[in-house]
């Protein structure tokens, strides 16, 4: 029974072993430049997928309040 616990538990302990490893070593870390580049990339797709969406709704409200004041 505790030979299972054992096992289990070298398991667990030599993943996060080498999930540490891996994240220490093996992982490449953007600069700050490229950080800030790829943050002004997402926030500029927001707002231009906020501004697209907001069009549509604006569109549809029109068509929908036009089609049921007739």
């Amino acid at each position: 029974m505790f030979g299972k616990i054992a096992v289990i538990y070298k398991k667990i302990v030599n993943s996060f072993k080498a999930s540490y490893d891996e994240l220490l070593h093996k992982t490449s870390w953007p600069t700050r430049k490229e950080l800030q580049h790829s943050a002004v990339v997402v926030l500029s797709a927001s707002l231009v997928i906020a501004i697209v969406v907001f069009v549509m709704d604006s569109v549809f409200r029109f068509v929908m309040s036009t089609l049921y004041s007739i």
